[in-house]
């Protein structure tokens, strides 16, 4: 009597209950798909993560006492997809039952289930005992609404996992949100934590999948890679940002500098999206710097509204709106991304760094990807579609769950509004504002129109006007078609012209 067992790549939770006693009559089957490193062009150091994390994982189970079948990506027995793998396996072990625990990507889930259902043994997805909510709930809460929004969700998840409220249930400190508080720039002080992340010599693996004909794109650091190899590393990780960023963390997370890419990020979310770590764990470790006086209520609580909040946001929102969502197109823009997305070679400072940062180190964080890459991308005019294949191809965190909301609803406003209130643009002041990157650009922040002015003040007025009849109305937007009436019509002429003559030249930009 044989049950066979699958665990994904992105699964590899040491806690899980599957987990709890070894069975000899249970093998566990991980396997390295070339259909996961080829259905979109991925940076070289997610596929080096993922695959040196699945292959400690399963080294960890075995000497743990468990059974498990392995099957690297040059094993001449590797079929290549999950279906023909799978059958061969089953072939092979003739086992009585089948189970896996449910995929967090709609792709993948659809594959097993329809796989599963041409089966003659019995087949069934168990939970992954990872996230707070189902993939139903937020759908459930939201039913019959044509705009979500994610503070409503919030709140609703503070008062049921009672997460930082005070004895009679409100929330601590007497506010719900602090993000007003947490819009500083940061100009050198306080430093910003060493990074202290073990570094893995992975040289021999990249060769191999080079060898094996495996595309990807950007820096490999295979003699150096900084992302976790198991849980053990993530828990020494989620300590060492608990001592020394988060402290800091609510101040400064929205800022961007050229010398200190992560400032006082986490770097969590790989970890996180993996399952290595739980998200109730890092939310009690956060919450519990704050009772203890380490940390202030608003970096605790602009962290824990990213996980507890967003987080389990998004993904409600992909559950509820896969498979069309991803078609999801409001402002119908087509234009392909400029061929420095995958060099980062640009005139635009910012850009150029926030992208070079991305190639270079597969991250970027959430100002990087909103309002630098994802506010040029809306402005200019990109398929949304394009820029999705590129940030769940580039990011070290990105699967699709998480990735495609956050790309479409909240970065490029595709889908009308269901996500976000408003679209997240801007024009320069706000990047010179957060950041340094304004400094010694070829392009004049202060102009709106022109050969030298930047392109994202003409993009950005010009933006507004091209889309006034969906976007007027909004009241949020009211400030900014307030100013665009107030100018004069030769400056708002200037401004369509540049903006014009800018879309027609993304490439040397």
């Amino acid at each position: 009597m044989t049950e066979l067992r699958l665990i994904l790549g992105d699964q590899l939770n040491p806690l899980h209950s599957w987990f709890a006693q070894p069975r000899p009559d249970v093998v566990y089957l991980l396997l390295e798909l070339r259909q996961e490193t080829g259905y979109v062009l991925h940076h070289a150091q997610k596929l080096l993560a993922i695959l040196v994390a699945m292959r400690d994982f399963a080294r960890q189970l075995k000497a743990a006492g468990h059974r498990v079948r392995y099957v690297a990506i040059d094993h001449p027995s590797n079929r290549g997809s999950l279906e023909d793998n799978l059958d061969v396996l089953l072939q092979h072990y003739q086992p009585q039952a089948f189970r896996w625990q449910q995929p967090d990507e709609w792709r993948l889930d659809q594959q097993l289930q329809q796989w599963a259902a041409r089966q003659q043994i019995p087949c069934q997805a168990v939970d992954s005992e990872h996230f707070y909510t189902s993939r139903q709930e937020a759908g459930q809460l939201f039913a019959g609404q044509t705009q979500w929004r994610m503070e409503t969700f919030y709140r609703q998840m503070r008062k049921r996992h009672q997460v930082l409220l005070a004895a009679d249930g409100r929330p601590a400190g007497g506010k719900w949100n602090y993000d007003h508080d947490n819009r500083k720039a940061w100009h050198g002080t306080p430093p910003a934590p060493a990074d202290n992340r073990p570094r893995h010599d992975h040289s021999a693996l990249w060769h191999s999948l080079q060898a094996a004909g495996i595309d990807s794109f950007g820096e490999p650091s295979a003699g150096a890679l900084p992302w976790p190899l198991n849980r053990d590393e993530a828990l020494q990780q989620l300590r060492a940002f608990i001592t020394h960023g988060l402290p800091h963390f609510g101040d400064y997370q929205d800022a961007m500098h050229s010398s200190q890419p992560r400032l006082f990020h986490s770097l969590l979310s790989f970890a996180l999206n993996t399952k290595m770590l739980s998200p109730r764990e890092v939310v009690r470790a956060a919450e519990q710097a704050w009772h203890s006086g380490h940390a202030p209520l608003p970096a605790v609580e602009g962290f824990i509204r990213q996980i507890l909040g967003w987080r389990e946001y998004v993904r409600g929102v992909y559950w509820a709106r896969m498979p069309d969502y991803v078609h999801s197109n409001g402002f119908d823009h087509q234009l392909p991304l400029p061929g420095w997305f995958w060099h980062g070679n640009t005139g635009m400072r910012c850009l150029a760094l926030a992208i070079g940062q991305s190639l270079r180190d597969a991250y970027a964080h959430h100002i990087q990807r909103l309002m630098v890459i994802g506010n040029f991308a809306l402005l200019a005019g990109l398929s949304p579609q394009a820029l999705h294949q590129w940030y769940l191809g580039v990011y070290i965190d990105a699967f699709e769950w998480v990735e495609l909301p956050n790309t479409l609803g909240m970065s490029q406003y595709a889908d009308g509004g269901l996500l976000a209130s408003k679209p997240y643009v801007s024009g320069s002041a706000y990047l010179h504002r957060m950041g340094d990157y304004c400094g010694s650009c070829r392009y004049r922040r202060e102009q709106r129109h022109g050969e030298q002015a930047c392109p994202f003040n003409a993009l950005y007025w010009d933006f507004f006007q091209r889309q006034q009849y969906r976007l007027a109305a909004n009241p949020r937007l009211a400030l900014v078609y307030r100013q665009l009436d107030a100018m004069p019509d030769t400056e708002r002429r200037a401004i369509t012209n540049t903006a014009a003559q800018l879309r027609q030249r993304l490439e040397t930009l």
